[in-house]
């Protein structure tokens, strides 16, 4: 069977995502950039993005992240659920 796959690999040199498409169908380059943003965004701010999201949306802090270090980090959050901390791309430190 032939597909097409699209990887991304970190500064780790760990695959982080592999998108593949049956050669029916096209590539959504969009989907790649949205996809990379989101990496970087996870990797260099503790951020991670909910389903459909794009560059100016809401994102989540990682779990990983305490209370007091988000605090620190983004100011104040909204707590949807413990593991669920969502802030606006506003009060990401650039």
């Amino acid at each position: 069977y032939q597909r097409r796959v699209h990887g991304v690999i970190g500064p780790d040199k760990k695959v982080k995502a592999m998108i593949t498409y049956p050669p029916s169908t096209g590539r959504n380059f969009d989907e790649i950039v949205r996809v990379v943003d989101s990496l970087q965004l996870t990797h260099e701010k503790k951020c991670a993005t909910p389903v459909n999201w794009k560059q100016g949306d809401k994102v989540c802090i990682l779990p990983t992240v305490s209370n007091d270090d988000a605090k620190a980090m983004f100011g104040s959050f909204e707590t949807v659920k413990p593991y669920l901390r969502v802030i606006e791309s506003s009060q990401i430190p650039k």
